[in-house]
């Protein structure tokens, strides 16, 4: 099959997909406006600010990917008894997201501050601590009601301490016949063991699996991991070099669409969103990837954190 062949695929009617995502929340903050003068108290900008924005981010952007793609979408998380957290609440009900955030009076909600001038990101402070257990216990509770009602969950892994019971949760989703999709994060990656798919990032890979002098390096590696972790497939994200597909029948790679990079915050978010959606929709996984692939192409050409919604793929 040519690769022009490859990228002419159908959308799929995503009305009815259902996705439960879990994982971690965080809010994003932008303060955009005009840096024009250094300051005389340090050799930085002075940054005037014009004005403030806020959006969902990490599994929360997951969940409004999800939602801007036509399906049915449930997110279920930790937040602070805060600010933060009830803004976030905020913007999941104007997504159209079911959103159970369990409230955790000692957590400061994950909050990234970013200062934008002239379209270009200054600065980024980040605001942050980790969940206690009984919060996570009463939301793995939760976990095993909502997998019932769901096509297929994904589990957005940030390393916020959002997903510590992550394993059971795996298990109790394939007890369930639900596919499991993880964005992964950190070196140890045997708290995976078992989900349908993984969605590293190039970097991400290699640190769990070494650097690769080739290609076929890079395919033996993967088909090990994926064996290793008893996968049905590994979706490997490779920046400008596109993504790449392994699974037991073979490997499948996408190149990258030509479009100008703006930002990639995100990205990944988008990435996985897509492939949910499209797999509730009865897509094939290759399939799935290809739609991926291009809802991602639309992302990284937008500022910050970003959807790509059902009417943005259907004319990409």
């Amino acid at each position: 099959m040519s690769a022009k062949q490859r990228h002419i695929v159908s959308i799929p009617d995503t009305s009815k997909a259902r996705i439960l995502v879990v994982g971690d929340v965080m809010l994003d903050r932008y303060w955009f406006g005009d840096a024009s003068r250094i300051s005389p108290e340090a050799p930085v900008p002075v940054v005037k600010v014009e004005k403030t924005e806020e959006r969902p981010g990490g599994a929360a952007n997951v969940a409004q990917n999800c939602a801007d793609l036509g399906a049915s979408v449930a997110l279920l998380s930790v937040v602070g008894a805060d600010d933060a957290g009830r803004s976030l609440s905020r913007l999941m009900v104007n997504s159209r997201v079911d959103a159970s955030f369990h409230e955790d009076p000692s957590l400061n909600t994950t909050v990234k501050l970013r200062v934008i001038a002239r379209q270009q990101q200054l600065l980024r402070i980040d605001f942050e601590n980790s969940p206690d257990h009984e919060v996570l216990q009463a939301k793995l509770e939760e976990f095993a009601v909502r997998v019932i009602a769901c096509d297929v969950v994904i589990l957005s892994d940030y390393g916020k301490g959002g997903l510590t019971h992550l394993t059971e949760m795996i298990r109790l989703a394939r007890s369930a016949g639900k596919p499991v999709l993880v964005d992964p994060k950190g070196e140890d990656y045997s708290r995976y063991i078992g989900a349908t798919l993984l969605t590293p990032n190039r970097s991400e890979l290699r640190q769990v699996v070494g650097r690769w002098k080739d290609e076929a390096e890079l395919v033996a590696k993967a088909n090990q991991l994926r064996t290793d972790l008893n996968l049905e497939a590994l979706l490997v994200t490779r920046s400008e070099e596109g993504m790449s597909l392994f699974a037991a029948h073979g490997s499948e790679h996408e190149a990258a669409l030509a479009r100008e990079v703006f930002d990639v915050s995100g990205a990944g978010d988008t990435v996985i969103a897509t492939v949910a959606v499209m797999l509730a929709s009865g897509e094939t996984l290759p399939n799935a990837m290809r739609l991926a692939n291009r809802a991602a192409g639309i992302v990284v050409g937008k500022l910050g954190t970003a959807t790509c919604s059902i009417e943005e793929l259907r004319n990409a």
